[in-house]
């Protein structure tokens, strides 16, 4: 989730489903541990307990809530993980601090194998040399909108400003996505730094204040399944469940382009069972395993061998969770921007909220 934040349907179930503890869990499985650090409900606990099973290897499971509260819990060494499943922007961060471990692709051959070379080559916005990351999850940031709630389709991040939907309309309490939404609207970089396009950007999010309902993340799913609003930003993951609920809501990626995020496995510099953490990820790159967590956690996968396996065609199919990207333009990745860059993105975005 080069997002801030990801959607958490109830991680203590996931933990008890599993049976696992926190990090500091003493013991292990005959063949040693691998300890992984993962978002919130990002996994189907069946494949944890089916690696445990086939490897003897014990999974010690952990979860964050965001980008933000990883980082410095790994940086500071306060937990010695093997596994971490950061966001773009963030493994390049994590990369820049001489974080990660360089990924030995022998000894992973399923991510070669079965990851989609659209998505490596995506991955080079922030790991330029694939050298660090394997793609776990990606996604689109987009436009949900209920067919019953508005008089046109939904096509333009303009529509946003659109005076008729005042106070029907959701956006992300995210100050990279609010802000990606403001900067592809007058056609900037969703990375940049330029004070004065940025200071446009501020300027149009607080023109755009008056009309909006709420700045939420998750809630956006449930208001716009409930009707609570036409207009939502939405994770296309999202989108897809939603959709389940209410034949009514449709999902856009708007003309002015967006955001496309990647979510990847990464081994630490100083991961302290490292061979197991290849085999955890090789094992998650495993076609059968694949499918198993895109269906439970509903965000796209890049691993075309599970695609394969969907037996759902309309979702096999779904021009949600899996678009022809070539079809759009001015489609972007996050990327790190620096300790500045992101002090300069916090700064605006607290004038916009107290404004």
């Amino acid at each position: 989730m080069n997002r801030n934040n990801k959607v958490l349907f109830g991680s203590v179930m996931v933990l008890a489903a599993v049976g696992m503890t926190g990090c500091g869990s003493s013991g292990s499985g005959e063949n040693g541990q691998v300890i992984v650090y993962n978002w919130g409900e990002y996994i189907d606990p069946e494949t944890i307990e089916m690696f445990e099973e086939e490897t003897g290897i014990e999974v010690v499971y952990d979860e964050f809530e965001t980008n933000e509260i990883m980082y410095p819990k790994v940086e500071s060494g306060a937990a010695s993980y093997d596994v971490v499943c950061p966001s773009d922007y963030m493994i390049s961060k994590m990369i820049e601090g001489d974080m990660l471990a360089e990924i030995n692709f022998e000894n992973i051959p399923n991510a070669k194998k079965n990851i989609g070379a659209q998505y490596f080559e995506q991955s080079k916005g922030f790991d330029p040399e694939n050298k660090y990351s394997i793609p776990y999850c990606w996604g689109t940031v987009g436009i949900l909108y209920n067919k019953t709630m508005v008089e046109e389709p939904i096509t333009s991040w303009a529509q946003l400003w659109d005076e008729k939907y005042t106070d029907n309309i959701l956006m992300q309490d995210s100050v990279r996505d609010a802000f990606m939404v403001a900067e592809k609207l007058h056609e900037f970089s969703m990375n940049t730094t330029d004070p004065q396009e940025l200071e446009t950007a501020k300027n149009s999010l607080i023109e755009q204040k008056p009309l909006v309902q709420a700045y939420v993340i998750d809630q956006v799913r449930d208001k716009m399944i409930g009707g609570e609003a036409a207009i939502g930003v939405i994770y296309s993951g999202e989108a897809i469940y939603t959709q389940r609920e209410n034949p009514d809501l449709e999902y856009v990626i708007p003309e002015e382009g967006t955001n496309v995020w990647i979510d990847s496995w990464v081994i630490l510099k100083d991961a302290p069972n490292k061979e197991n953490a290849e085999k955890f990820i090789d094992f998650m790159c495993r076609g059968d395993v694949a499918v198993k967590n895109f269906e439970y956690i509903t965000y796209s996968t890049p691993n075309d061998a599970a695609r394969e396996l969907i037996e759902d065609e309309d979702i096999r199919n779904s021009e949600i969770a899996f678009p022809d990207l070539s079809k759009y333009d001015n489609l972007e990745t996050f990327v790190y921007l620096g300790e500045e860059g992101d002090a300069l993105y916090n700064e605006l975005w607290k004038e916009v909220k107290s404004n």
